[in-house]
């Protein structure tokens, strides 16, 4: 990843990445979320990007064929590894999301379908396409994309601090030790993430709810 600041702050906040989910008023959207995973990619074999500690890699494995879930930094792939996935059903892999290596994905075969978990709005403009380029490049075309992340909730989300020239966003981020991290955040509109999406992918369709949003398409 580019910005290795985003990659650090994960790696030190570790168990803690899961305390947002206990805010109350996200129970409900959690479950949709959920419901909505489990039957969009039901049966696929899933490469899931930037997995983290596994809170959604446990969610989609439910109902997945398999799934090859990866992460940058490899002490969270390994909380991950703890969760008690169902059984042969979940590879875990450290890797950078953006420099994939050119075997992911033949522990289980054909991937079918890529989750993007909560990775894309760190990622620049520029980092976003180059993910899209690697994904159709190494996967072909009519792979399903998924891309679940965050909305902008006041009172909950972090302000922007501020926007670079090349118009990325920034939020300072503060570890429970007080450490404070500048890292790329953005909160795309429908709009933006269709121009971003549309040259490389079809069949786009977009779902929000109070804390998340979740884009689904195919790529051409």
């Amino acid at each position: 990843m580019n910005n290795q600041q985003v990659a650090k702050y994960y790696a030190l906040l570790g168990e803690a990445l899961e305390d947002k989910y206990l805010e109350p008023d996200m129970d409900e959207d959690i479950d949709d979320m959920s419901i909505h995973l489990g039957t969009l990619l039901s049966g696929h074999t899933v490469l899931e990007l930037g997995c983290g500690t596994g809170f959604w890699t446990e969610v989609v494995a439910e109902s997945a064929q398999s799934v090859v879930a990866v992460d940058i930094n490899a002490s969270l792939v390994d909380i991950a590894r703890e969760r008690g996935m169902p059984e042969g059903k979940v590879t875990f892999r450290v890797a950078d999301a953006l420099d994939l290596p050119e075997d992911i994905g033949n522990e289980v075969g054909k991937i079918t379908a890529v989750l993007v978990s909560f990775l894309w709005s760190h990622l620049n403009k520029k980092e976003q396409e180059g993910l899209l380029a690697t994904l159709k490049k190494r996967l072909g075309k009519d792979v399903l994309l998924v891309l679940l992340d965050d909305s902008f909730v006041e009172g909950f989300s972090e302000t922007i601090a501020k926007t670079d020239a090349d118009g990325t966003t920034y939020e300072i981020l503060t570890l429970p030790s007080g450490e404070r991290f500048e890292v790329p955040k953005s909160y795309q509109s429908d709009s933006a993430l269709r121009k971003r999406l549309g040259n490389v992918a079809k069949d786009i369709r977009i779902e929000r709810v109070e804390f998340f949003w979740i884009l689904t398409c195919k790529l051409k």
